[in-house]
């Protein structure tokens, strides 16, 4: 894959700095909560109830990194309690929009994938 726009990315270079960005979007968490966000603005008590398994530090360093890559909207509202909500950017929509595809291929291609892990176990048997 050559492209020979200079101001483009390099995603296959070891030091490119665009890596980073796509652990942040493909990791585990990063996913999740890409995916969860395209339904609705979230508050971080219902990501980490709606993300099931994430531990409080992990969604926040998940956040945090999302939106640094201005991927994630963070609005903090002035309350007591401190209230803060969570909403994609349209650079964030762009990328959730393409994730959640992969998503739904996973969800609904899942029997397919355990046969072949169930096949491959009984042959390095």
């Amino acid at each position: 894959m050559t492209q020979q726009d200079p101001q483009r990315a390099q995603v296959m270079a070891a030091d490119c700095p665009s890596r980073a960005v796509l652990g942040h979007i493909t990791s585990r968490w990063g996913v999740l909560v890409l995916v969860m966000l395209l339904e609705r603005t979230h508050r971080f008590s219902e990501l980490r109830r709606a993300v099931g398994g994430v531990s409080e530090k992990m969604l926040a360093q998940t956040l945090d990194a999302l939106t640094q890559d201005g991927l994630v909207l963070r609005v903090a509202h002035q309350v007591v309690p401190p209230h803060v909500e969570y909403s994609l950017t349209p650079l964030g929509r762009a990328a959730a929009e393409r994730l959640e595809v992969l998503v739904d291929w996973i969800e609904d291609n899942f029997p397919l994938i355990q046969q072949a892990q169930q096949a491959y176990t009984q042959k390095a048997a």
